[in-house]
């Protein structure tokens, strides 16, 4: 959604009698005229001048300017790799060498760097280092996190410029899903299933983008079954969360179905918006008047009012007009049934449903996808 000013900041310091904004105004103009972004670099650096008047607490303050120190760190070199589809690996850091599912790992970041995919994981060993052998030091990036056992960055990663160093669990996570178009995981212990569970919970509830997100177990596994069967019988039956919420989720077996799974999620659909209050869905392909037709009815429960709207870029998305090749399926989603909306991504990706027209050849930006 649009940034919206925050007043109440400007408020204080013009109350305060401070003539602040102003200098932080000019001072940014300074260091980037042209940006369209100073109003938000304006607020970001108020916030902080407001915590410094009232200086309550110094561990607050370290933990504002750790956190804010890695966040930009990791903007910065993150930047080198923007428009490159980038896949999440989660799993044990105690799978050994042996197991099965370590060499199915190692598969799997092959597969994943052979579609041209960067594969990201927490850098450390098992699973992880797995997944980053298959996929070669090019195409991997790790997200390591400082502990005193068990964490070193594994050799794919160690020493080069595709490693960021966390020192807070929160912020790295937050890279975990805000960089990936698809998330993979394959068993693990707490960390593993702290991730599925929160990764669930953020595209649920609308705070992540749709993204396939794929559970990996070796054939005949019973890891991620007996958390499905769990899911069913405690959260579905007792009304926990809708039925729906589990096509957010894919179970596979080997590694040719996890790839396959990411790769035809982005076989029509591109990336998603809000524009006001409307949901868009940028589209390679155009819908064919027939496929929209039954989309109206077949979906018709996604619609808070209305109906579904296929159209070409008309100037509405002056933030993002890179994307006007892209065809435009807008609806007032309700924004509650997230796993309804997977299946209408689904549904669009059905070549058969595509009008026949020249397909479009942009790579998806993953930025472009957020739903803020």
């Amino acid at each position: 959604m649009p940034y919206q000013p925050n007043d109440l900041l400007s408020r204080h310091f013009q109350e305060s009698g401070h003539d602040l904004i102003n200098k932080v105004e000019e001072q940014l103009n300074l260091v980037s005229p042209n940006s369209p972004n100073i109003p938000i670099y304006r607020d970001m650096i108020l916030t902080v001048l407001r915590m410094a008047q009232e200086d309550h607490n110094r561990w607050n303050a370290k933990i504002t300017l750790q956190a804010l120190r890695e966040l930009e760190q990791a903007f910065r070199t993150l930047e080198r790799f923007r428009g490159r589809r980038k896949v999440t690996v989660f799993g044990s850091a105690r799978t050994p060498v042996e197991h099965p599912l370590y060499a199915m790992a190692r598969q799997l970041g092959s597969e994943l760097a052979g579609s041209d995919m960067m594969v990201i994981t927490g850098a450390g060993g098992g699973i992880m280092a797995a997944a980053h052998e298959g996929a070669g030091r090019d195409h991997s990036l790790g997200f390591n996190i400082t502990l005193p056992f068990e964490q070193h960055a594994n050799p794919t990663v160690d020493g080069t410029g595709n490693l960021l160093p966390f020192h807070f669990f929160f912020t790295r996570k937050l890279f975990f899903v805000k960089e990936a178009d698809a998330l993979v995981l394959c068993p693990g212990g707490f960390g593993t299933l702290d991730e599925a569970l929160e990764v669930l919970t953020l595209i649920q509830t609308g705070k992540s983008p749709l993204v396939p997100v794929v559970l990996l177990d070796a054939p005949g596994g019973t890891f991620w079954q007996g958390a499905l069967d769990f899911i069913r019988q405690q959260l579905e039956e007792n009304r926990y969360i809708l039925p729906t919420d589990l096509k957010l989720v894919r179970l596979v077996y080997n590694t040719e179905e996890a790839v396959q799974e990411i790769n035809q999620f982005y076989g029509n659909f591109h990336s998603s918006r809000w524009l006001k209050r409307e949901f868009v869905i940028r589209m390679n392909h155009k819908l064919s008047d027939q496929a929209l037709d039954h989309l109206q009815e077949a979906f018709a429960d996604l619609c808070l009012s209305d109906r579904f709207h296929q159209h070409i870029y008309s100037g509405e998305e002056h933030d993002e007009a890179q994307f006007s090749h892209l065809v435009r399926l807008a609806f007032a989603f309700n924004g509650r049934n997230h796993g309804r909306l997977r299946e209408l991504v689904d549904y669009i990706n059905l070549p058969e449903n595509w009008a026949h027209s020249k397909p479009q050849t942009a790579q998806r930006s993953h930025e472009s996808s957020k739903v803020t």
